[in-house]
């Protein structure tokens, strides 16, 4: 009952103490009610994947579909791949064409759109209506004649749409779907990725947790002063101490409340928000329930237990005494051990291969020791180096002074930051480490060419007017334009023999120079191409490019129901030439020809491709081509070329920790900030002194720059110290080499910009706090 009373008296303190108990009483909820804000939204990210691989598995062709296995019904539905991309957004569709009265529908969609219809996402029809949208317009010019719902997109920003087509065919491309969402499949993250998350997550988090543990002592000497009142009527210390819990458990349940609030406010306009072409649903936000429990009981008992921790460093005496113990400083040596013991599980629990599942829980351990270390580090070292300063000029010599004095508060204001900064430089290390695993080299030229595209609905005389379209795109300066299919040497064979097969490839000039080493070429020429040493290819190639002998176009290979196949004599004259690679760095062999040799309208089974170099200075050329694509072909893929492709669940991983990194330095700004603004006015009547005795405004706004900025710098380099070593362990641990050591001067410049940025947003408060009403006490 003692504690109960206790702990009830000091709630009535902070709820009734008046202005000053409120003040103090409000900084604590919002500190800590940000960080349990961010705690919950960690703590939702779990469901909300889930949601969205749902939402994505759902709307996923069946299995039957994926392998070929649906014959045609009343429910079945032709339709195949028509996605494109603007302005670097990745806008998805489909082309549609049902097979009878009562076709399926994917999630979200009430009934097929008709031809020349489509159903679009509420972003793609908003895209689409506004004038920024005009070119995409162009390329997708169907009537919108319904929105897709929620259950068939992954985020309200998705740029997705379904369109009707009354030509596709399953020879123009087109595969048979008969039902959506029973297709299963695994997508477990690699190892090394595993690695990476864990250490994402203790990352972003542990922050948070440092940033509630210093919210709770927000205005620490108010406090001590009502405290030492409460001695002065005879109140003994433990009592003291419990009064003082309450009061800290008061501002930590405001906080869990407030926390709520930042929560479910911010959470009705997470779909509005888009970082990275990534966006969320507000329903998909919902914070597991076991972790809701775990936040709402641990913060309010950190609050109590770090109150406690901190009232033993000092001493509360009757008269209003306050001052801190004197003859005890800190000690370094407990506080090596934390993050030499991290290191220690770290190496202790080996090194990662992809063949071994991994446990994820000592190296979270080992992580949370080494960064929580660094934070327990800091205050050592603070007051170890500001010991140690004498001189200099007057602004530097108060802020010096200040943090002789009481080096605690600011210390723990710039714990946050130094930690996220550590982690930061380590997963940037370990990110570096990684890429060559997870980033291959495609061999592509993008100098050569910038666009490549393709489709299976191109032949005939559209094949060769194709070419030209592109030619007569705004931007285009070159474009490798080719007619393939197959050709094969005359003949009947038994079913155990295999026909001899090669490709022809039709193009003019300008285009077979730069796929083989041809020197002189004029219109009517025709070539026999061998691949560079393969002289086994070469053979087989010469068994169907006989010279002087016919060839057979248009064989069984993907012949068209009602197409004849032909025969055509290959020139006796045909010189034989080496391969070389295009811009997509693939070599092409065969028989080679222009235009004037061979017609292209006789190839009715051919397909096209087209190789792209643009001029990058005409505005928005991509989307011109896309746009030329999308009018001969509005299934035809358009890809860009480029030198390195990054692997799927990589990029995703990178996109997760840019969206936390933001996160976390948005709320270690905030930290510091509020921390900032409570030691000024702790320090309110000190500032009006100084003014009243001529201390010029522009001394202490400089003193205040050095009071945040000096711990700070010890902050960063204790991070960049720490953030390297635990970057060098984890890269061992996944036998990589350290490639990148300088990863943390980025880091190390938002330290800088937050100081700068700190210190700005708290000058107007310092200008108030300088007046003299400053002096009057009651």
């Amino acid at each position: 009952m003692t504690w109960l009373r206790d702990l009830g008296l000091g709630i009535r303190f902070a709820a009734a103490g008046g202005r000053e108990g409120w003040a103090r009483t409000a900084l604590t909820a919002v500190g800590v009610g940000l960080g349990v804000a961010l705690l919950l939204v960690a703590s939702s990210v779990p469901h909300l994947l889930d949601e969205r691989s749902a939402r994505d598995r759902a709307r996923a062709e069946g299995a039957a579909s994926w392998n070929g296995k649906v014959e045609k019904s009343d429910t079945t539905v032709l339709r195949i791949g028509a996605d494109t991309e603007f302005r670097g957004q990745v806008v998805t569709g489909f082309l549609m064409r049902p097979d009878g009265a009562h076709p399926v529908t994917p999630p979200g969609v009430g009934s097929l759109p008709a031809p020349g219809e489509m159903v679009a996402s509420p972003a793609l029809k908003e895209l689409l209506a506004s004038p920024e949208g005009s070119l995409l317009k162009e390329r997708l010019p169907y009537r919108i004649s319904a929105t897709i719902g929620d259950a068939g997109l992954l985020s309200p920003g998705e740029l997705y749409y379904y369109a009707g087509s009354d030509t596709l065919t399953p020879s123009t491309g087109g595969h048979r779907v008969g039902g959506y969402g029973d297709r299963d499949w695994s997508d477990e993250l690699p190892p090394a990725l595993v690695v990476l998350v864990i250490i994402i997550c203790v990352v972003l988090l542990v922050p948070v947790a440092i940033f509630i543990a210093t919210a709770v002592r927000f205005g620490g000497e108010r406090r001590d002063r009502r405290l030492a009142a409460l001695r002065l009527v005879g109140t003994d210390i433990r009592a003291t101490r419990r009064i003082a819990a309450g009061e800290a458990l008061f501002g930590s349940l405001l906080g869990l409340l407030a926390g709520a609030a930042f929560f479910l406010t911010g959470r009705g306009f997470v779909g509005e928000v888009e970082l990275w072409g990534h966006s969320a649903f507000p329903s998909d936000l919902v914070p597991a329930g076991w972790l809701t429990a775990l936040i709402a009981v641990a913060v309010p008992l950190a609050a109590v237990l770090v109150t406690l921790a901190a009232l033993r460093s000092v001493v509360i005496e009757p008269l209003g005494v306050v001052r801190n113990t004197t003859g005890r400083r800190r000690r370094l040596w407990w506080r090596l051990l934390v993050p030499a013991a991290g290191i220690a599980v770290l190496a202790l629990t080996g090194r990662v291969d992809e063949f071994t599942p991994v446990n994820p829980y000592p190296i979270a351990a080992g992580a949370v020791l080494v960064l929580v270390g660094l934070a327990l580090l800091l205050p050592w070292l603070v007051e170890a180096v500001v010991q140690r300063l004498r001189g200099g000029p007057l602004p530097w010599q108060l802020a010096v002074r200040r943090l002789q004095l009481t080096s605690g508060a600011a210390s723990r204001a710039v714990s946050g930051i130094t930690v996220a900064v550590a982690g930061a430089v380590a997963l940037q290390m370990l990110f570096a480490a990684m890429g060559d695993e997870f980033e291959r080299m495609t061999g592509q030229d993008p100098s050569r060419a910038q666009f490549t595209t393709f489709s299976e609905d191109v032949s005939g005389e559209a094949a060769a007017r194709t070419i030209e379209d592109f030619r007569a795109t705004e931007g285009v300066e070159t474009v490798i334009g080719t007619v393939e299919t197959y050709v094969t040497k005359p003949g009947t064979y038994g079913q155990d023999e295999m026909q001899p097969t090669t490709t022809l490839t039709v193009g003019d000039c300008a285009t077979l120079k730069e796929l083989a080493a041809i020197g002189s070429c004029k219109e009517g020429d025709v070539f026999v191409v061998h691949p560079k040493g393969d002289k086994e290819q070469a053979d087989w190639i010469d068994e169907t490019a006989r010279k002087g002998e016919e060839i057979e176009l248009n064989s069984s290979h993907g012949l068209e129901p009602g197409a004849k196949s032909m025969l055509w004599t290959l020139p006796a004259g045909a010189p034989t030439v080496r391969a070389g690679l295009d811009p997509l760095g693939k070599e092409h062999w065969g028989i080679m020809a222009t235009p004037g040799a061979i017609d292209p309208g006789t190839l009715p089974n051919a397909l096209i491709t087209a190789q792209l170099r643009v001029d990058k200075g005409v505005e928005d050329v991509a989307e011109h081509v896309r746009n030329t694509a999308a009018r001969i072909d509005p299934a035809m893929r358009v890809t860009t070329l480029t030198s390195v492709a990054r692997d799927r669940q990589y990029a995703s991983v990178q996109t997760a920790l840019r969206l936390g990194a933001v996160a976390t330095l948005m709320l270690i700004a905030v930290s510091m900030l509020v921390s900032q603004l409570e030691q000024l006015r702790e320090r309110k009547r000190l500032l009006s002194v100084l003014v009243a005795f001529g201390t010029r405004r522009v001394t202490l706004g400089w003193s205040v720059l050095w009071q945040t900025a000096l711990p700070v710098v010890v902050g960063l380099l204790v991070a960049t110290a720490g953030g390297l070593g635990l970057g060098a362990v984890l890269t061992w641990m996944l036998a990589k080499p350290v490639t990148q050591w300088w990863l943390f001067l980025p880091m190390a410049g938002a330290g800088g910009a937050l100081i700068v940025a700190v210190t700005v947003l708290s000058l107007p408060l310092l200008w108030r706090l300088m007046r003299p009403d400053g002096l009057r006490t009651e």
